[in-house]
């Protein structure tokens, strides 16, 4: 049950205070754009995989302003993003052909919802999606390359999804039975770090065998382990993108302010062992992890299984990959089963 304490402190949080006006701004494209180049993907480091290539020919076209300042913010995110991109498609018309009814997917927070409306695109009816922002300039983007009708959006913050919302909304109604994908996007960090109390409000609109992706900035107990993290990312990724100015106004106005509503993997896996019993990290960008977690081993295996090797330089990945969070020796040996090593290291064997 959300009291009313915690509710009020997700109202009066930076994401919706402080922060709001940096993101309004970068999603009107007025401000936080790239002022030296525009962020491109590595496609070398996926293979060259033609489900990620076919993924990115969409997903290129439907960016909106603040896609092209995200994706140069986070190290090989990009990368990520296809790689995702692709899984998750194949995944959801799995469940499209397995169930005989549309796969739902629901993008918490992601901006502009582009990940969304290319899945949808894509699935040509067989997926149907939600993405929300309290931000007006990603509701505009969204309107001005919608890209297909199976492509929901939600002006507000996530906590006003409420049961009662999707009742009672008609634009809502695809996704009154939960969704079988849910993903949250560097969201809760802008909220505050009470990981338990978001979890607890978006598990309900899970599906029975769905699965919880998120893409999450971790703190570290080694401070300075962190912030050489951060000075990699800034000095040998950002830099081909923003200007120094630009690097250290964002710093200023969220970086920073953002660490106290950061939590470390310790604190994640307290979280999440309170909804899930399996969850694994799949991918690791300096404090950057994808998390995937769920309640059915299947789900979790066969995602991984559909999932490309992490597209990431070594020099970037400081985790085990796959490092499972939460699971039984049998889930573990499942997943390193299903598995699929860098091409880097399948040359060295």
């Amino acid at each position: 049950m959300l009291t009313a304490m915690t509710l009020e402190s997700w109202r009066t949080s930076p994401r919706l205070t402080t922060f709001s006006t940096f993101f309004e701004q970068a999603a009107r494209g007025l401000a936080g754009a790239p002022d030296l180049a525009p962020p491109l993907p590595d496609m070398s480091l996926l293979d060259f995989d033609l489900d990620c290539l076919v993924f990115w020919d969409t997903h290129r076209h439907l960016w909106g302003f603040f896609d092209s300042h995200y994706f140069a913010s986070i190290p090989y995110r990009l990368e990520e993003e296809l790689r995702l991109g692709a899984a998750l498609y194949s995944s959801a018309i799995l469940t499209w052909a397995r169930e005989g009814r549309p796969a739902t997917f629901y993008s918490l927070g992601a901006g502009t919802g582009c990940l969304a409306r290319t899945l949808a695109k894509l699935g040509a009816g067989r997926i149907k999606t939600l993405c929300c922002s309290p931000t007006e300039g990603n509701r505009i983007s969204f309107n001005a390359k919608r890209g297909s009708a199976d492509a929901t959006f939600f002006h507000g913050p996530f906590f006003d999804l409420t049961r009662e919302r999707y009742a009672d909304d008609e634009t809502l109604s695809p996704f009154r039975n939960g969704f079988d994908f849910l993903f949250e996007d560097t969201t809760f960090q802008m909220y505050g770090p009470d990981r338990e109390s978001q979890l607890a409000f978006i598990l309900p609109r899970i599906r029975q065998g769905g699965l919880l992706v998120q893409v999450q900035k971790l703190g570290l107990k080694d401070t300075k382990a962190y912030g050489d993290r951060e000075r990699q990312k800034d000095a040998l990724f950002k830099a081909r993108f923003f200007s120094e100015s630009e690097i250290n106004r964002k710093k200023e106005d969220v970086v920073d302010p953002m660490l106290r509503m950061q939590v470390d993997l310790d604190a994640t896996a307290s979280a999440l062992s309170c909804f899930f019993r399996f969850s694994v990290i799949t991918w690791n960008s300096g404090n950057f992890y994808t998390i995937i977690s769920g309640n059915s081993r299947r789900s979790i295996t066969d995602f991984v299984v559909s999932t490309l090797a992490p597209a990431i330089p070594s020099a970037f990945c400081y985790a085990p990959l796959p490092q499972v969070v939460l699971g039984d020796q049998a889930f573990a040996e499942a997943v390193a089963r299903a598995w699929r090593p860098p091409r880097s290291s399948l040359a060295s064997m």
